[in-house]
């Protein structure tokens, strides 16, 4: 597995300032936003896509730095009821396709997405319950009418394009939220489809990731190192279906920590185990969304926990004393 980071926390500085920064830190590989939510501070495709010596610069920086370009995200909602909207994030979505082609990668992140609960809707309707029954007919429109066409077409540009593997973030508020939901769009329309898995989204819902991990297997394309801190006092009070502000640390039933701050490293190291266990040997990409700590420092102490995680050497084929 590689040390990787999610540039974007960064992204006011120039790429360049970035890797070279990384690479003195001990950084292996780079995931690169480039639309969608992430932005495109470092990756704008209409203009990496169009412009032939500027792609040149731009994929050279990797290069020059030794640092592997790993994946591609593009978060967002390409499902979004608000037609607009929709096409705003499936424009993002399939020039970060196309631009991971161009560059190689096979990997592009995003989000499931979530339709609305009727052909006329405003607003996203993220349904978690089955009753009244007013909810099982809006997750009939929304998965079989929405979601799974939209995405059995993308999958067919994916493929078309030589992009393999896009990765779901699991994400709440979005139709593909945990392991089964993730699993449920993958029988629907194909491999191409897996999960982007970040324990910081899985922690909050009850979920424990080293068996999220062992139900996802190989379906797991992508690790977002980002962790979750759960407050017992707040959360015994309120449970954990909280809506307020993230930066309202001191009522929240929970928070996103930096790596070290939610669980331990042993917690991080038994991920580790996990992951190689079911055969996935890629990256783990740090995300810092800490509140309570700056991205430096956030990153260091982030860095400092996968360095004494994370095992390097491949896997043996046997077991060393047999």
């Amino acid at each position: 597995m590689k040390l990787c980071v999610l540039a974007n926390l960064y992204a006011k500085k120039p790429l360049e300032e970035v890797l070279a920064d990384f690479q003195k830190r001990g950084v292996e590989a780079v995931e690169i936003g480039c639309g969608g939510y992430p932005g495109k501070d470092h990756a704008d495709p209409e203009v990496l896509l169009n412009d032939e010596k500027a792609f040149e610069e731009w994929i050279g920086l990797f290069k020059k730095y030794g640092i592997e370009l790993a994946a591609l995200s593009a978060h967002g909602n390409p499902v979004h009821p608000d037609k607009a909207t929709a096409e705003m994030y499936d424009k993002d979505l399939r020039n970060a396709i196309l631009l991971a082609e161009k560059a190689g990668v096979d990997t592009v992140i995003t989000f499931s997405g979530c339709p609305g609960d009727h052909p006329g809707a405003k607003y996203p309707n993220w349904v978690t319950c089955p009753w009244p029954e007013d909810f099982l007919a809006v997750l009939d429109y929304q998965w079989n009418e929405v979601l799974i066409p939209y995405w059995k077409e993308l999958v067919a540009f994916a493929n078309e394009h030589h992009v393999t593997k896009i990765a779901l973030e699991l994400h709440p508020g979005f139709c593909c939220y945990n392991t089964e939901s993730l699993l449920k769009l993958r029988a629907a329309v194909g491999p191409t489809i897996g999960a982007n898995f970040d324990p910081s989204h899985l922690v909050w819902q009850g979920m424990e990731p080293a068996a999220a991990i062992r139900m996802l297997g190989d379906a797991i394309f992508h690790v977002h190192a980002k962790d979750t801190k759960i407050d017992k006092i707040n959360t015994a009070k309120i449970g954990v279906l909280d809506t307020k502000h993230y930066g309202d640390e001191l009522n929240r039933a929970w928070v996103f920590r930096a790596l070290g701050y939610g669980h331990d490293v042993s917690w991080w190291k038994d991920i580790v185990d996990n992951l190689r266990l079911v055969g996935y040997d890629g990256v783990l990409s740090i995300e810092h969304e800490d509140s309570l700590m700056s991205i430096d420092e956030g990153l260091s102490k982030a860095l400092d926990v996968l360095k004494e995680a994370i095992m390097h050497d491949p896997k043996p084929s046997t077991m060393a004393w047999a």
